[in-house]
């Protein structure tokens, strides 16, 4: 089980995640995005496509999370 497997199942997590990510959620992508920036440069080329791959994917949970479980927008589509 995952960290977002406990975020979905707890309603108690789920809402304070929510509310995080509302209030911090550029700050948040910004930090991915420069976590993955200093693992490139630590890695080299060599691994970057797979960086910038688990960067996408954590920002895709993290969407999935913030995200109304009756909205049925796909991941990637702008938001209201």
């Amino acid at each position: 089980m995952g960290l977002l497997d406990k975020f979905t199942k707890n309603a108690h997590l789920r809402g304070k995640a929510k509310n995080l990510l509302n209030e911090h959620g550029d700050k948040i992508d910004k930090g991915i995005d420069k976590a993955a920036d200093l693992a490139r440069g630590k890695a080299g080329s060599k691994h970057g496509d797979k960086i910038d791959k688990g960067a996408d994917a954590l920002k895709d949970g993290l969407d999935k999370l913030d995200r109304d479980p009756t909205d049925r927008r796909r991941p990637g589509d702008p938001r209201p």
